[in-house]
């Protein structure tokens, strides 16, 4: 029967490549194999796991996570932050790439959401970047790349995910990815510097005309409200004022305000955002349910036990482990969505995890970085999708793929950093807790 269990997740995994919804695969698939091998009377259980994912109260912040990241990208803050840092760091070589990491930073702290942040950027900023003489592989691969810091960089709704499938606080997984998103900001903005230093034709300096006292004002009134909404949220989570679900209410507050400050609150927006939220939330949640009919059966066939010995058994132990957990997560993510990978691979991985002493937080924050580069990995990465829709028709795609590998290759340096020193992720986790 364990064998049958690996049969069933192959199955699984094969209808999803074949473009089948992923909610009633998972659920049809554990439907049929848990008819065949454990008799219907077993499915009496799936209603308790269904109405204890339906109460969890750390997952109403899923919801007012999204419906603060669709406010935000409807309230014209990007367009206001690109516009500023382009004029603050135009006169550098290279200084529009630098921009554009920054703002992606800066979106990815209060929206988060993906899909918006590289199409407004391709749309305000990549047309001004080629007209100067950018180099489109290095354009577009810094904005598809900038765009995925959303995945990683709090508040993100695949740390809310992963925190409740790992078993692990959020507010916790917030702070322990704070310095893996700095490192990665850190190093995409190093590497677009080095190639303007040492191919100065691909990243040129814009003809920027501002003084520093005309400059000052603007920079303050873009930067401030975003920043006192990231300090808002994060910091009502980090100094234990309130829970994340807490917090992403503050947030959706916060967004609706800093949305009426820009003008753009009116009835047209409020009734997408409220509707693009249903849709987001509707999605996940439905295949939160299928995954959970999947994984009930996955157990009760023995799948989980099988899994355990093949990982267990693997040479080194726990480096031999993760090494293996983490390549087959990226190979997954060439073909499958994050949110697939995280209802159906990791439920899998993470109680071996545990037993074998691996920090259960520790490993959250591997996983959300290696899920970072499935955005980015042909042939379904969204953000390359995202990116050739909103970009010039000059742009075609094999320049879009060239231009994201070196920010790929980035962010599994990344990775391994943090791999190889764990204490990039704890010691913020740490120091809140003594503080507290």
């Amino acid at each position: 029967m364990e064998t049958w269990a690996l049969v069933m997740l192959a199955a699984a995994v094969a209808l999803l490549l074949v473009g089948y919804p992923v909610a009633f695969t998972l659920g049809a698939v554990a439907l049929l194999f848990g008819g065949i091998f454990l008799g219907l009377d077993f499915f009496n259980l799936l209603p308790l796991r269904i109405w204890g994912i339906m109460t969890n109260f750390t997952l109403i912040a899923v919801p007012l996570f999204v419906f603060m990241g669709v406010v935000l990208e409807k309230s014209g803050i990007a367009e206001e932050l690109l516009e500023t840092m382009a004029r603050l760091f135009g006169r550098l070589r290279g200084g529009m790439g630098v921009s554009i990491v920054l703002v992606g930073a800066l979106l990815a702290a209060t929206t988060g959401v993906v899909g918006a942040t590289v199409v407004t950027m391709a749309v305000i900023a990549l047309p001004v970047m080629l007209r100067h003489g950018y180099k489109p592989e290095l354009a577009t691969g810094t904005i598809a790349a900038s765009g995925t810091l959303g995945q990683i960089i709090p508040p993100s709704i695949i740390l809310v995910l992963l925190g409740d499938v790992v078993g692990v606080p959020v507010g916790r997984l917030f702070m322990a990815a704070v310095t893996p998103g700095l490192v990665l900001i850190a190093l995409f903005i190093i590497y677009v510097l080095i190639r303007a230093k040492l191919r100065p034709s691909e990243a040129p300096a814009l003809p920027v005309d501002d003084d520093a006292g005309a400059l000052l004002p603007a920079v303050i009134k873009s930067l401030i409200p975003p920043l006192l909404l990231v300090f808002a949220v994060l910091g009502s989570i980090f100094f234990g004022i309130a829970s994340p679900t807490e917090s992403a209410a503050v947030g959706a507050l916060g967004a609706l305000l800093l949305a009426a400050s820009h003008k753009r609150l009116n009835l047209t927006n409020l009734r997408e955002a409220m509707r693009s939220t249903t849709r987001m939330t509707s999605m996940v949640f439905m295949i939160l349910i299928g995954a959970t009919a999947f994984g009930l059966v996955f157990r009760g066939m023995g799948g989980d036990v099988l899994v355990k010995e093949i990982m267990t058994g693997l040479p080194g132990g726990e480096w031999g482990f993760l090494l293996v957990s983490m390549l087959v997560i990226f190979l997954l993510g060439f073909f499958l969505d994050f949110i697939e990978i995280t209802f159906i691979v990791v439920p899998i991985l993470a109680p071996i995890a545990a037993v074998l002493g691996v920090d259960m937080l520790w490993f959250a924050v591997l996983i959300a970085m290696n899920l970072q580069t499935s955005f980015l990995t042909p042939p379904f990465g969204f953000s390359l999708f995202y990116l050739k829709a909103a970009a010039p028709p000059q742009v075609r795609m094999p320049q879009i793929y060239r231009g994201i590998l070196p920010f790929v290759a980035i962010q599994l340096l990344a990775l391994f950093m943090v791999m190889l020193f764990p204490q990039t992720t704890l010691w913020l986790p740490d120091m809140m807790d003594a503080l507290q």
